[in-house]
């Protein structure tokens, strides 16, 4: 189980994180979602041990993550960063192997190898095994990383695995496919949380949805519960329609149209109407 517990950060006099408690059992899959700057990534730092809260207390099965050695905690959560900064030419591999270090001294073992060819596998990136980290584009970098966060913890049931945007810069299919990853280990006892803009895979997948405003917990309950018609209007300020899936009997959010005449914030432009593009014949 996590326990987070009136946690808030701050930075100087600014703070990000405002009195924030909650708890994950194995099992769960949490989303977190807000509007830009409510706190997301600083919540998922704070709670991987990354940052230390201001004050208040993150704890792990019950004991604080402070009490952890970083060699203990290697073991029992895994972190997928929102940038992934990497300028050395690693072949993807390599990268995966680095998920691996916690867990032998000298040289991977057979489970080691087993772990790393099957995340390759479900991640699709076996195929660029050989390739170096650095001659792939932003979509292979992103499977690739998500593989090895999930090599860390690949063979230790119970973890947390924590998720900062983890769909950003992917395309459908794989969006679609990483939110199924996460929640198949949901499904096995491991505890994800994971921050995301994408509100219908939040609803589809998600056992909860921790919404954030201003850095404080504004709502936390099932997709059902917390996707309304009003409560996204007061995290995102936008007017959408909400319809219930008859197949899984989830939210689907719909945004709706915003219709904007340019002459109302652009005051260089001529104020001649255009008649639209004429096509030659």
């Amino acid at each position: 189980m996590l326990t987070a517990i009136a946690i808030n950060y701050k930075i100087g006099k600014h703070c990000l994180l405002r009195d924030i408690s909650f708890q994950i059992r194995p099992g769960e899959l949490l989303a977190v979602l807000g509007a830009n700057g409510a706190g997301k990534s600083t919540l998922i730092n704070v709670l991987s041990g990354e940052k230390q809260p201001s004050s208040g207390a993150v704890l792990l099965f019950d004991r604080d993550l402070k009490k952890y050695t970083s060699q203990e905690l290697s073991k029992k959560r895994s972190i997928l960063q929102q940038h992934n900064s990497l300028h050395i030419s690693f072949s993807v591999k390599e990268i995966l192997l680095m998920g691996r270090y916690p867990h032998f001294r000298y040289r991977p073992n057979k489970s080691d190898l087993i772990a790393i060819a099957e995340a390759m596998e479900i991640c699709d990136v076996g195929h660029l095994a050989e390739r170096s980290y650095l001659s792939l584009s932003g979509g292979e970098q992103q499977r690739v990383q998500y593989a090895r966060v999930l090599c860390q913890i690949w063979d230790q049931p119970q973890s947390l695995l924590l998720l900062d945007e983890p769909v950003a810069a992917l395309d459908p299919q794989y969006q679609q496919q990483t939110i199924a990853i996460a929640k198949a280990f949901s499904q096995r006892g491991f505890m994800v949380i994971a921050v995301l803009h994408e509100i219908n895979l939040a609803s589809q997948y998600a056992d909860r949805i921790l919404m954030l405003k201003g850095g404080r917990k504004w709502l936390d309950g099932s997709p059902a519960e917390v996707l309304t018609p009003a409560h996204i209007y007061s995290i995102y300020n936008a007017e959408v329609d909400v319809i219930i899936n008859k197949q899984n009997l989830k939210p689907i959010v719909i945004p709706k149209q915003t219709n904007l005449d340019i002459s109302n914030f652009n005051s260089l432009l001529p104020s001649v109407a255009f008649s639209g593009v004429q096509v030659a014949t």
